[in-house]
C-alpha cells in the first residue's frame, strides 16, 4: 500500500474535565518500513473491528469543517501538513466538550490500494509492556496499542470524488452502547450515518434464504451457495471491503451469474450494489447456538441434516461422529 502523506500529533487530555492542548509536528513523516508496518498493522486492527459504521459527509459548515478542508487538500489550495493540522485542532475543540474523551497521538495517513486512495486517521494511545534487549536484559518497553483501537475512520477518497450519489465511502469506528463517547470523532469527521452493516447484512440473509427456498434446489445445491455466499461475505469483511452483490452472484452460479442478483433486484429488497457486511450477523447466520440449565451447544448450520438431526416428534438433538476429544471424555467417564 504506497503512502502519499503520513504525519502524527499529540492532544494532551485527561477525562477529568480540564481544558485539552495540543502539539502538532511542522513536517510530513518521512517512509519508512517502521511506518509501512503501523499501517499494515493499523488496517489489520481497524479491520478486525466488528462495531463500523458506514456513512457520507454532511454538508460543509462552521459545525463541520472537514471535508471543506479535504477538498482544499484535493485540490492543493492546502498542504498535508496545514490541513492535519486544522483538523487535529477541531478534534482538540470536540474533545474538550466530552469530559470522559482522553487524549492521545492523532495518525494521518493518506495512502493507496491499488487504484484507489484512502485517508485513513486515528486516535493512538500506547502501552507498557516489556522486552529483551540485545544483552539478554529484560527492560520495559512502550508501544502503540493497536488491539485498543476505538477511535478511527477511513475514507475512501476516490469514490468520494467520483460517486456523488454515494453513502458508504466513509467508515468508522462506533460505540457499543449508550450514548457514545466516540461521538465527537464522528462529528469531528462530519459524518453522517448511511448503511447499518448489521441490518443490510440481515437483509442480504434474508433475500439468500428466501431465493434458495423458492427456487425449491437441492440440499447439495444449498450448501454449495451457503459457502459460496458465506465466503465471500466473511472475506470482504475481514478485508473491510464492501460486499458487491453482483459480485457475489457470480460466485454463487458460474452458470447463471445475475440469477441472485437479478432477485434481490425484482423483489426490491431496498439493498445497494455494494453493501458493508457484519461478521457477526453472517457468523450468527451460519451457525446454530444455543444454552441451557449446564448445557450449551453450538455447530454450523450446513451440520444440520447430516451430522445432527432433530427429531421434534420427542424434542430430541442426534450427534453423529461427535468431536474425538468429547468423545474421549465420555469413555473415560465411563470407566
Amino acid at each position: 500500500m504506497p503512502i502519499d502523506n503520513s504525519i502524527v500529533h499529540q492532544i494532551h487530555k485527561k477525562p477529568d474535565g480540564q481544558p485539552a492542548s495540543l502539539t502538532l509536528r511542522e513536517a510530513e513523516l518521512a517512509n519508512s518500513e517502521a511506518l509501512e508496518q503501523l499501517l499494515a498493522g493499523l488496517i489489520e486492527a481497524y479491520n478486525s473491528k466488528p462495531n463500523k459504521a458506514w456513512g457520507y459527509f454532511h454538508e460543509e459548515s462552521g459545525a463541520y469543517p472537514f471535508s471543506g478542508w479535504l477538498q482544499q487538500l484535493i485540490d492543493q489550495e492546502l498542504d498535508f501538513v496545514n490541513f492535519t493540522a486544522k483538523a487535529s485542532e477541531q478534534l482538540k475543540t470536540l474533545m474538550e466538550a466530552s469530559n470522559l474523551a482522553l487524549g492521545g497521538h492523532v495518525l494521518f495517513i493518506r495512502y493507496r490500494q491499488g487504484m484507489t486512495a484512502f485517508l485513513v486517521i486515528a486516535l493512538l494511545h500506547h502501552t507498557e509492556g516489556v522486552t529483551v534487549t540485545d544483552n539478554l536484559d529484560v527492560a520495559a518497553a512502550r508501544h502503540l496499542d493497536l488491539s485498543a483501537l476505538n477511535m478511527a475512520a477511513r475514507i475512501n477518497l476516490t469514490e468520494w470524488k467520483q460517486n456523488a450519489s454515494s453513502k458508504q465511502y466513509i467508515s468508522f469506528i462506533r460505540g457499543r452502547s449508550g450514548k457514545r463517547v466516540s461521538d465527537y470523532f464522528r462529528d469531528f469527521i462530519g459524518c453522517v450515518e448511511g448503511a447499518n452493516p448489521e441490518e443490510e447484512t440481515t437483509t442480504l440473509l434474508q433475500a439468500f434464504q428466501d431465493y434458495v427456498g423458492e427456487a425449491d434446489m437441492e440440499p447439495v445445491v444449498v450448501k454449495d451457495k451457503t459457502k459460496a455466499m458465506s465466503s465471500y461475505v466473511s472475506g470482504q469483511a475481514r478485508q473491510g471491503e464492501q460486499v458487491a452483490l453482483e459480485e457475489l452472484s457470480g460466485l454463487m452460479d458460474e452458470a447463471q451469474p445475475r440469477a441472485f442478483y437479478d432477485y434481490i433486484r425484482n423483489k426490491d429488497y431496498g439493498l445497494s450494489p455494494e453493501i458493508p457486511p457484519d461478521k457477526r450477523t453472517l457468523n450468527n447466520f451460519m451457525r446454530f447456538y444455543g444454552k441451557a440449565d449446564g448445557l450449551s451447544i453450538s455447530f454450523e448450520a450446513h451440520l444440520l441434516g447430516e451430522r445432527v438431526e432433530y427429531d421434534e416428534s420427542d424434542d430430541s438433538l442426534v450427534i453423529k461422529h461427535p468431536p474425538k476429544g468429547l468423545v474421549q471424555q465420555l469413555q473415560k467417564k465411563k470407566k
